[in-house]
């Protein structure tokens, strides 16, 4: 049996997970990342994508956009801006996370006029968030950006 390790998951509404987990899969900013007992100790920022923890028990899944991630040895914390189990991901919930990512948009667009970089992360928050919906089968309803 493989080794466990703690495995935290807190949202600002609510503590989502506590429990012993063999790895846990990240999606990082910089690239997703799989933590595992023994890991290096690493802080990770969040991207909006589906967080996965697994452990002798199972696994569950969680749609999360964003935050930070504490990785090490004993375990992993993660900050989550905003987390939501798989199971009870709704169309709803899809659609109003959507709506605040292409806000946030509209929003750089308006204020960060002719300075790409802030534009242009504004944009990929709103892509990872398509992408997250793509990827468990929910209506994205997809505008060009």
């Amino acid at each position: 049996m493989a080794d466990t390790m703690q495995f935290d998951l807190v949202s600002p509404e609510r503590r989502l997970a506590s429990m012993a987990v063999t790895e846990v899969e990240i999606p990082g900013t910089a690239g997703d990342l799989t933590a595992m007992a023994g890991h290096l100790p690493t802080i990770t920022t969040l991207r909006p994508g589906l967080l996965k923890a697994r452990g002798p028990e199972g696994g569950d899944e969680y749609v999360v956009t964003g935050g930070f991630a504490e990785i090490g040895a004993e375990g992993v914390t993660v900050l989550a801006e905003r987390a939501v189990p798989r199971g009870e991901m709704t169309q709803e919930h899809l659609d109003e996370m959507i709506a605040e990512a292409r806000e946030a948009h509209t929003k750089a667009k308006e204020a960060f006029v002719n300075e790409p970089g802030p534009v242009d992360d504004a944009a990929k928050l709103l892509a990872d968030m398509v992408a997250v919906g793509t990827h468990i089968g929910l209506d994205t309803r997809q505008a060009s950006l």
